[in-house]
């Protein structure tokens, strides 16, 4: 595809919210040129589950996970710091699939409908209703209308100021590929002092474990080996999984500074998607769902006024905060009430016991952090 001098939408991030949001814009002829730092295919720190809430709609835009060997998921399994567990059916079920087979699948879908552009965004200007965003290698892009897309944190957050940057955050996650007999029916997360991690299988019948910690909990440690040895095998079953799970990676992947607090949907004009917008905690595992929820956000709204030609800024920045507060901000609540009743060992053996003695509460919690499976 040719470049222009200028673009309908620049999307900043070619994650998939980055991804998706170009490929739904580009079905409408829409200009689209996507900003990504690094090629494609590439790992990262993610759980690689997805629930199916977004399955019609991936569909709908001609994405096929299951092309590429997702596995189907329809159970879950939790285990508090002890390794006492609690097993549950997912209401709507999920797919494992891992980001490297994920975004490459969708990169292959929007390559020949999007301008792509590997480079660094160094600057954002808006000015006379456009915007300018320069990059490292490749010079000044145009557009009417920017799309942030760049994830949990990243440098552009710090040249737009934004107000969560100014927060240290305690969290450290940590992910890797394992070797390992894991059903792949199955998602499961583990509590342990300081954190928890979740086991899942993708396509490639690998397992993917990814865990989130305090910095608090892992300095006491220093190096990651000793950490899962020492503090997160206390739980019987991390036990298990780390003294037989082969890895397949020659170093974990880590990322650190991860803020759970409140970010604008819009800022300095830019429509945030993803975890742009706001980050749920891991262990809701609905991270990638909605990354790719918000994308269909922004992009049904955006097409509206497209189609007609009738741009009105601020009432399609209104619009677009509205409808992901209404779609995200219970289950963000949500996430951050869970969060905080299993970090803490009396309120999360309170939490086990009575999701022991009735079940139902585990399908329920899960419920009002996913959303519906509509097209």
């Amino acid at each position: 595809m040719m470049t222009k001098n200028k673009w309908n939408v620049v999307i900043i991030g070619g994650g998939l919210a980055g991804l998706t949001a170009a490929l739904h814009l580009a079905n409408f002829n829409c200009l689209v040129c996507l900003i990504e730092k690094n090629e494609y295919p590439n790992h990262k720190v993610c759980g690689e589950y997805v629930s199916n809430e977004v399955l019609p709609y991936l569909k709908s835009l001609g994405v096929n996970p299951f092309s590429v060997g997702a596995k189907e998921i329809s159970k879950f399994k939790i285990t508090d710091s002890v390794g006492k567990p609690i097993t549950a059916t997912l209401p709507l079920g999920g797919f494992g699939i891992s980001r490297f087979a994920f975004d490459q699948l969708l990169y292959e879908t929007i390559k020949n409908k999007v301008y792509v552009v590997f480079d660094t965004v160094e600057k954002i200007n808006f000015e006379k209703n456009q915007f300018e965003i320069s990059t490292q290698k490749k010079g000044v892009f145009k557009a009417d209308f920017v799309v942030g897309a760049f994830g949990k944190r990243s440098n552009i957050d710090s040249f737009l100021n934004r107000k969560f940057m100014r927060q240290n955050s305690p969290w450290l996650a940590v992910k890797a590929h394992y070797d390992y007999d894991f059903s792949e029916d199955t998602v499961a997360l583990h509590n342990f002092s300081g954190g928890y991690c979740g086991l899942s299988k993708t396509e490639n019948d690998v397992v993917n474990a990814c865990y989130l910690t305090t910095f608090k909990s892992f300095k006491k440690y220093g190096k990651i080996a000793e950490f899962q040895k020492q503090e997160m095998s206390k739980n019987p079953f991390l036990n298990e999984f780390f003294s037989k799970a082969k890895p397949l990676f020659k170093k974990p992947l880590t990322i650190s500074q991860i803020s759970f607090q409140k970010k604008n949907p819009v800022e300095n004009h830019i429509f945030m998607v993803g975890d742009s917008a706001g980050l749920i905690h891991p262990l809701c595992g609905n991270g990638m769902a909605m990354a790719i929820k918000s994308a269909q956000i922004f992009s049904e709204i955006f097409l509206k006024s497209f189609q007609k030609n009738n741009f009105n800024r601020a009432l399609i920045e209104a619009e677009y905060i509205k409808s992901w507060k209404n779609e995200f901000e219970s289950r963000l609540k949500t996430g951050r009430l869970i969060q905080r009743v299993l970090m803490n060992p009396s309120t999360s053996k309170v939490g086990f016991a009575m999701a022991k003695v009735v079940p139902s509460i585990v399908p329920m919690i899960i419920k009002k952090t996913h959303g519906n499976t509509t097209p």
